[in-house]
């Protein structure tokens, strides 16, 4: 899950902190529906010129939605696109483009590419671009912790970085 999520759960006493363990980073992209204009991602400047031109916008409810609402806030576009711009719960972005529902979806890679009648654009431009790092963490009484640590360190072994890099994201090592 993400870091942070993890994080408040080991502040809970729900996980162990000594077995919480850094996965993978995964950044923002941009999909449209499969075939469609893609917009340009050059710049910042570029995508506010995007976003103002959308007929809709979507971003997830998740990690990245809560970034992407300070972020249009700070591109100044949010008023600009008002109720074209949607929160989408409960299902990938990528669905919601897929469907037409809108025009450009926001969300994490690794959650993007999966999705059938998308393009995935690409990422967000580099100086606005926001990466969360997901990690994995053992339940504090677990039975099972040694099987547990072994499957977390073979998920961070080279070998997984290959597997990690087609999903979208980075290894976090």
């Amino acid at each position: 899950m993400a870091g942070e999520g993890l994080d408040r759960l080991i502040a809970q006493g729900y996980i162990a902190a000594a077995d919480r363990v850094d996965l993978a980073r995964s950044g923002i992209g941009v999909a449209v529906a499969a075939g469609a204009p893609r917009p340009d991602l050059s710049s910042a400047a570029a995508l506010i010129g995007a976003l103002r031109q959308a007929k809709s916008v979507a971003h997830s409810a998740s990690a990245s939605g809560v970034y992407l609402k300070g972020l249009f806030q700070r591109l100044g576009v949010t008023d600009a696109l008002g109720s074209r711009l949607r929160e989408v719960r409960g299902e990938p972005v990528g669905a919601v483009v897929a469907r037409g529902e809108a025009e450009i979806g926001f969300q994490q890679i690794s959650e993007l590419l999966p999705v059938p009648g998308i393009d995935f654009v690409g990422p967000l431009p580099a100086e606005i671009q926001h990466t969360t790092l997901f990690a994995a963490g053992i339940v504090a009484h677990a039975r099972a912790r040694q099987a547990a640590r072994a499957f977390t360190t073979y998920l961070r072994a080279p070998a997984a970085a290959p597997v990690i890099r087609k999903s979208g994201m980075e290894p976090a090592a």
